[in-house]
């Protein structure tokens, strides 16, 4: 009642606003009607529209040391694996495994999961998901068996460190805004070990029993494609002769020319390629189509025409699976706008999303992170598309194209960074803002190149759902809550109220994303902590670690990135998902009131705490 009450006072009109902006944006984040960023930057628009917050407030998120921090770690990280670092430790694994299925899984998982304790997780994922692939075709297992348990191995190594996610950072840094102590590099490792260690034995003892056993197909079977390839005959005075390949008469009604077969030649067309008189083409397209074209003068189609994976293959072409990572330059476009097959010299057959196929109307489909691409192309095509990151193609990875003294400088960078800022010897954000600057002079990655790695939408997202914190604090929206949801769970104690908020932030992580959810919870677990006495540190460290420990659905961008290549169904992360986020929510629940008491310490905070915000009743 005390809730209706004030939600009705005029006074409160602001905390209708944020109320009402907080249901849309999960709402938006739920359904992905418009980019989580362009989202988040509408939000930001209301708030400073509305008087809630003015525009200093309001874009303070986006200027802060999380920000500078998050984008240094980006750069740090992309010069890792441009020197090849990341890629020799996988290529060392793959050599030292052996045919023990339990030993090869848990060294696996112990190496993902220590590479995502300093550094993004969806990075760690990308670049597992080939070797991982070839590693189970080589060892005779299904690759679904591996790739979920790396998937999830990558989000749990980031509970070990302040830079393990971007989650962390953002809620250090929201503390920090609260005047409570910053989260130490390394202070969460001994809780963020212990649920490492809990999530690798049940992956390698229970779960890898539940995941399913997907069966080996050819690429073409993967992604029924077969019955959708027909011939085209060039006869003599046909129209197509002269034309270019991609901008035939045969392109408005979709069809898409893979294969020119000319004489005892063939080869895949490019953006120059002319049509000639006796060519035998090549096509996917719309059956419905090829049923209009059949009455074209000038042709012959030789429809259901029965391929294997090799007759789209020779010595210079090739079909390869290729994945659609967070970074790539296509997501949220459409084939088309991008002018891809022309830009690239690959023609897409076929698109894999979330367990289905998807063969019609390709260049209308806007691509989303975590797409399974057919492509087919030269080979030096395939690697010119992975060096400028549009595709990570999945095939087996060589050996490691370390440059030597450049690897050595970014690890060294690396370390250095981790050691500076681990032992207080400079605030950890100018530490790894020094890294990043150095692996640029060293010439480690080269300098035009840094901004593409950094994922600007995330930092977006961050720096607007602070804002959308301190506005749900500053209108008295979190003390509102706040009491709302004490008065509802005081009563069975405030382990009882803790634990409320934590599930609260797990149950939000399922259509936000895991900062996004805690930056939500944060600012009303923090006034709860306040009303009740408590620790507020407990509270925020509480909240933070269930953001990162939610497996239910296969929405977290790595496991996104994991659902096309290993043909899982949605029940299969729910099957293996639940029971390891049971786990981990009671080992976080049971340790973090261990090692940070729930007793109230004004040691926390860096000065004395504020008066509980009161709420007309």
């Amino acid at each position: 009642m005390d809730f209706l009450v004030a939600f009705a006072l005029p006074q409160n009109w602001q905390i209708a606003i944020v109320l009402m902006l907080l249901g849309v944006a999960v709402l938006v984040f739920a359904m992905e009607w418009v980019p989580v960023d362009l989202c988040t930057l509408l939000l930001i628009l209301a708030l400073v529209g509305t008087g809630i917050l003015t525009v200093q407030e309001a874009f303070a998120g986006l200027v802060s040391d999380v920000t500078i921090m998050l984008a240094s770690i980006f750069v740090l990280g992309a010069a890792l694996k441009e020197t090849g670092v990341l890629d020799a430790v996988g290529s060392r694994l793959l050599r030292l495994t052996g045919d023990d299925r339990p030993r090869l899984m848990l060294s696996l998982l112990s190496v993902v999961s220590g590479l995502s304790a300093f550094m993004n997780n969806t990075t760690v994922t990308a670049l597992f998901v080939g070797p991982v692939i070839s590693l189970a075709q080589r060892i005779k297992l299904s690759p679904s068996k591996l790739l979920l348990p790396v998937a999830y191995a990558s989000i749990l190594g980031g509970t070990c460190t302040l830079i393990g996610t971007s989650t962390n950072v953002a809620v250090s840094s929201y503390m920090t805004r609260e005047n409570l102590r910053p989260l130490g590099l390394f202070e969460i490792t001994p809780v963020g070990l212990a649920i490492v260690a809990a999530g690798m034995l049940y992956l390698v003892f229970i779960g890898r029993r539940i995941l399913p056993s997907n069966p080996e197909e050819s690429l073409t079977d993967d992604f029924e494609i077969r019955d959708y390839l027909s011939e085209i005959v060039v006869l003599p005075g046909s129209k197509l002769i002269g034309q270019l390949v991609f901008e035939s008469d045969l392109t408005p009604l979709d069809f898409r020319i893979i294969k020119v077969i000319r004489g005892a030649q063939s080869f895949v067309p490019h953006s120059r390629s002319i049509i000639a008189e006796a060519d035998v083409l090549l096509v996917t397209g719309r059956v419905d189509n090829l049923m209009k074209v059949k009455s074209t003068e000038g042709i012959d189609i030789k429809a259901d025409v029965k391929l294997r994976d090799q007759d789209l293959q020779d010595a210079d072409t090739q079909i390869a699976e290729a994945l659609i990572t967070p970074n790539s330059v296509l997501v949220g476009r459409t084939l088309r706008e991008a002018n891809y097959q022309q830009q690239s010299g690959l023609v897409v057959l076929a698109i894999y999303r979330r367990g289905r196929a998807v063969r019609e109307q390709l260049g209308s489909i806007r691509l989303k992170v975590g797409d399974l691409l057919l492509v087919q192309g030269a080979k030096a095509r395939l690697e010119a598309s992975k060096q400028r990151r549009e595709l990570a193609v999945l095939q087996e990875l060589k050996t490691a194209l370390v440059r030597p003294r450049k690897a050595l400088y970014a690890s060294l960078a690396f370390v250095g960074a981790l050691v500076l800022g681990g032992l207080e010897l400079m605030p950890v954000p100018l530490a790894f803002l020094s890294g990043a600057i150095l692996v640029v002079l060293l010439r480690c990655l080269p300098a035009e190149r840094v901004y593409d790695h950094i994922e600007w939408r995330l930092l977006i997202l961050i720096g607007g759902m602070t804002a959308f914190g301190v506005a749900m604090d500053q209108t008295g929206t979190a003390a509102l809550l706040a009491r709302f949801i004490v008065e509802w769970l005081q009563p069975l104690g405030v382990r009882v109220v803790l634990a409320g908020f934590f599930i609260l932030t797990i149950v939000l992580t399922q259509p936000m994303s895991n900062a996004a959810a805690a930056l939500v919870v944060l600012p009303v677990a923090l006034e709860s902590a306040q009303v009740l006495g408590a620790n507020e540190r407990t509270f925020a460290i509480a909240i933070m670690l269930a953001a990162s420990v939610s497996f239910i659905t296969p929405f977290e961008p790595s496991c996104i990135l994991v659902y096309g290549p290993g043909k899982y169904r949605f029940s299969d992360f729910v099957k293996n998902g639940l029971p390891l986020t049971a786990l981990c929510s009671t080992i976080v629940l049971v340790l973090v009131p261990v090692f940070w008491p729930l007793e109230k310490r004004d040691t926390d905070r860096v000065v004395p705490p504020k008066a509980a915000l009161s709420v007309p009743r």
